[in-house]
């Protein structure tokens, strides 16, 4: 792989770290909507060499068949298993790794101070006036893209020690703060959300 070819492959990841951010902080406006319904999401469907493929699948047909109440239903699922409104067996299933990790069972537990340091040493920071805490799987989803986006930008320069570095840190930051919790989110998000979109969502 050479370098144009290695800056593309981290603007693609970077871009997908970002519409995981989107999927999961807030409802999808109607914009949103039609964006992602424009996507080839056809052709990613249909891509055998593809794990996402199931998924997108799902995203596909369900926005195939999308109507004037599509917002609304998208919406109502989004707040019943994101927002914490639905549980199962007393539990939620909020994108917070506090709810998860360590003990988990409660907001602001241990990993909210890990990622906050993390996004602190990146010199980011979450939007003045969100009430919600750093381990936001939209906040962590975010940090990802950013890291993408910087290692491409010292392969550009050139610098490839420091896009190495910038994509190792990337790496474990995954592991850590993704890997590690959520496969245990998504099995208890599925039985919770109603919509083949989300449910397309949660295998992508």
């Amino acid at each position: 792989m050479n370098t144009e070819e290695a800056v593309s492959l981290l603007g693609s990841r970077a871009d997908f770290y970002r519409q995981i951010a989107q999927w999961y902080f807030a409802p999808l406006s109607e914009e949103q909507i039609e964006a992602l319904a424009a996507q080839d999401l056809r052709a990613l469907a249909e891509d055998d060499q593809s794990s996402y493929a199931e998924g997108y699948n799902d995203l596909y047909r369900a926005l195939r068949l999308r109507h004037t109440g599509t917002r609304q239903a998208l919406a109502a699922d989004f707040t019943g298993a994101f927002y914490g409104v639905t549980t199962a067996e007393g539990k939620t299933a909020q994108p917070f790794e506090s709810l998860y990790r360590y003990d988990g069972g409660s907001l602001m537990g241990q990993p909210r101070g890990e990622v906050y340091r993390a996004l602190k040493q990146a010199r980011l920071k979450v939007r003045e006036g969100l009430d919600l805490p750093e381990d936001h799987l939209s906040f962590i989803a975010a940090l990802e893209a950013e890291l993408c986006d910087r290692a491409a930008t010292y392969l550009r320069d050139g610098d490839v020690a420091a896009a190495a570095r910038t994509l190792s840190d990337q790496r474990a930051f995954f592991d850590e703060h993704i890997a590690s919790w959520f496969g245990d989110f998504r099995d208890r998000a599925s039985a919770m959300v109603t919509t083949r979109f989300y449910r397309g969502v949660l295998k992508v």
